[in-house]
């Protein structure tokens, strides 16, 4: 995590650096439609290899954006799920969906 003084001073270019590659908006995506487990974020996230998803998550784990949810199982099973402060990013995600949306029709 970031500490203040590291963190861009306009408010657009800390968004871009906490969120801004595909992998984390479509990881992003992928959570606040429900917990996934890491194989499922990898099949569901084409192309994505997995040292990828790997330190995207740990990345977004670290800036409090996702919660890691680990069972004392055997195998241990870990859950990720998007976190109240990731929750908050629910209404950029959709109005990114719905501009994508509007913009595909201009091609389509």
């Amino acid at each position: 995590m970031l500490t203040r003084e590291e963190l861009p001073e306009c408010p657009v270019a800390t968004t871009v650096q906490l969120i801004g590659n595909k992998w984390k908006l479509l990881i992003i995506r992928n959570l606040l439609r429900a917990p996934q487990r890491f194989s499922e974020l990898k099949r569901t996230i084409p192309g994505i290899s997995q040292k990828v998803l790997t330190d995207n998550l740990r990345a977004l784990e670290a800036d409090g954006l996702i919660d890691r949810e680990v069972f004392a199982e055997v195998p241990p099973r870990v859950v990720y799920s998007i976190s109240a402060l990731g929750d908050t990013l629910r209404p950029i995600i959709d109005a990114m969906q719905a501009w994508g949306t509007e913009y595909k029709k201009h091609f389509l």
